[in-house]
């Protein structure tokens, strides 16, 4: 992570860490390393979640753009994929995506994709920083070489819906409700399953700017799981605030995480001769029992360090063409880029309508063991996490709570790359022992 890059592009409090001023900044930066690689006005597109500070970082990076000599094109509110998928259908130098993703509405975060619709690479993301930080100048335009916005009237939107439409099957008879989080998928999620032979319902598809991700998607489950349940559907998805994951649940309620749909797709895929390489590539937070599952079914798991940019370095490495993480975020290589939510949606329709089985079916073998997942706030930014992961002090608690798992479990703690926590996740054979190791070593980070 950079100083200002973290795993998921530059992330703060809108007005707080994250100020208008450096929004522009990185506009103008943005602007004027592309401009030296194209050679001519070059095109910029922004998209937005549905965050109350979304609109003032937009037009900060706007102008810092512009400032730079390049032209922009805002795609208003839109989600995350969708940005990268139409920085390379419209053939743009780049994509800037303004969300903080699954966090709360105080906070905003600005992500870049390349003109292949990838995250920018460590060495132009630490040319950035530099500019940022006044150690390489801004290439500022003036007269006739100022950029300029141009319009986009919705057609971003509509190519998008319609490229997820294109990747169904035969998707029909089902009973659904979508949680859209009070963001980006609320402007794209009823045209998209409006097109298919089904009833859906959408809950939380009415941001105000102050709601997304509140008590809703991904990262809140318990409405849609008791919605799903009491009203007899077939099954449910949620969303996050920039709808680049996707978890599921089934007609009973029970929550299907991002592994577990993972393991029937990757099924899928196997039996019908398209899982590259038989593999499937997951990260190190992934329960023990995906592993099960991936070795009783032939596939191959292989796992990532935590982040969709790792996940996707080592799709690309290996040749893999489905991976993601626990958390929702799936990337189908073939069809994407980077993780999308709805696209994920459509693919396990695909597999749910084509099986004629009830989800809690297609999931039934793939064990579930306890897991624990504790967070602690770490004041000091990127260099205090850092310190706490190179404690002497915690490495020696570590192996003392690994020898109360003997072997039948396993210890996983890493700094966040989007926020300032120390997460900490167990897995055990009882739930009660994942807890007690948990906060046991909760316990000695604060000493730290």
């Amino acid at each position: 992570m950079g100083k200002y890059f973290g795993t998921d592009g530059i992330r703060g409090i809108a007005n707080e860490s994250l100020e208008a001023e450096l929004a522009y900044k990185v506009g103008c930066a943005a602007g004027t390393v592309l401009l030296e690689r194209e050679g001519v006005r070059p095109l910029i597109l922004i998209g937005k979640d549905t965050r109350i500070s979304s609109d003032m970082l937009e037009a900060s990076l706007i102008a810092g753009i512009c400032s730079a000599g390049a032209d922009v094109l805002p795609l208003g509110v839109l989600p995350t994929p969708a940005v990268a998928y139409l920085t390379v259908k419209m053939k743009a130098g780049m994509g800037i995506v303004i969300s903080a993703s699954h966090n709360p509405f105080e906070h905003n975060g600005i992500k870049i994709f390349d003109h292949n619709g990838f995250k920018l690479s460590d060495t132009l993301e630490e040319r950035i920083e530099r500019m940022l930080d006044g150690e390489e100048p801004c290439g500022k335009k003036t007269y006739g070489g100022i950029g300029r916005v141009r319009s986009d009237d919705g057609r971003g939107a509509e190519m998008y819906v319609d490229y997820l439409i294109a990747a169904a099957s035969d998707i029909k008879g089902l009973r659904i409700v979508v949680d859209c989080a009070n963001g980006a998928a609320s402007q794209t999620a009823a045209r998209l399953f409006s097109s298919f032979n089904i009833d859906f319902e959408l809950l939380h598809d009415h941001p105000n700017g102050v709601n997304i991700n509140d008590g809703c998607g991904s990262t809140h489950m318990e409405h849609l799981r008791s919605i799903v349940k009491a009203g007899g559907f077939d099954l449910g998805f949620a969303f996050d605030g920039d709808a680049d994951r996707c978890l599921a649940v089934d007609e009973r309620g029970e929550l299907v995480d991002g592994d577990k749909m993972m393991a029937v797709m990757g099924r899928h895929m196997k039996v019908n001769g398209c899982l590259k390489n038989n593999a499937v590539v997951a990260t190190v937070m992934s329960n023990i029992g995906f592993h099960e599952f991936a070795s009783n079914s032939g596939i191959e798991l292989l796992c990532a360090a935590v982040g969709d940019r790792n996940v996707l370095e080592m799709m690309q490495k290996r040749g893999c063409n489905i991976g993601g993480e626990q958390s929702g975020h799936i990337i189908f290589l073939d069809d994407a880029t980077t993780g999308d939510g709805q696209l994920a949606a459509v693919k396990f329709l695909n597999v749910v309508c084509s099986s004629g089985k009830k989800v809690s079916e297609l999931v039934s073998d793939i064990p579930q063991y306890p897991q624990v997942l504790k967070n602690l706030e770490v004041c000091g930014g990127n260099a205090a996490k850092q310190a706490v992961m190179q404690s002497a002090e915690l490495e020696k608690a570590i192996r003392e709570e690994e020898e109360k798992l003997a072997g039948a479990g396993r210890i996983l703690i890493r700094p966040s790359g989007t926020e300032a926590l120390i997460r900490v996740m167990v897995e055990a054979k009882t739930e009660e022992l994942a807890d007690e190791v948990a906060t046991n070593l909760i316990a000695v980070i604060q000493t730290l």
